[in-house]
């Protein structure tokens, strides 16, 4: 089992996103704003997405990683740290899928 984890990818993508070197894709992305990284988070979700319906295995681990450094660096954009997201979702573990869901639906 890999000891790397989503809070060091969050590190080093925090660290190059900020770094202004022209050879960062990380920094190119960040450089580039919302849309830009937005628009790479939609791709890749779309890849992973048809890795999973076609049953492609291989694919789906690359597309996922894919997916959750563009994540990462769409949260970047916005200055929204990582540990945010863990704690909504940590909150709603502590009730059941459908009370979670019906009481986001009375929230808007």
């Amino acid at each position: 089992m890999s000891g790397f984890s989503l809070a060091d990818l969050e590190k080093i993508v925090t660290e190059r996103a900020r770094s202004g070197d022209a050879n960062s894709w990380t920094a190119k992305l960040y450089q580039g704003g919302m849309e830009r990284a937005a628009k790479k988070l939609g791709e890749e979700a779309v890849e992973t997405v048809i890795a999973a319906v076609k049953g492609d295995d291989r694919a789906l681990v690359s597309e996922s990683a894919d997916l959750l450094y563009h994540w990462l660096v769409v949260l970047a954009v916005a200055g929204v740290p990582m540990a945010e997201v863990m704690t909504e979702l940590e909150r709603r573990t502590s009730q059941s899928g459908v009370a979670e869901k019906a009481a986001r639906k009375n929230e808007g």
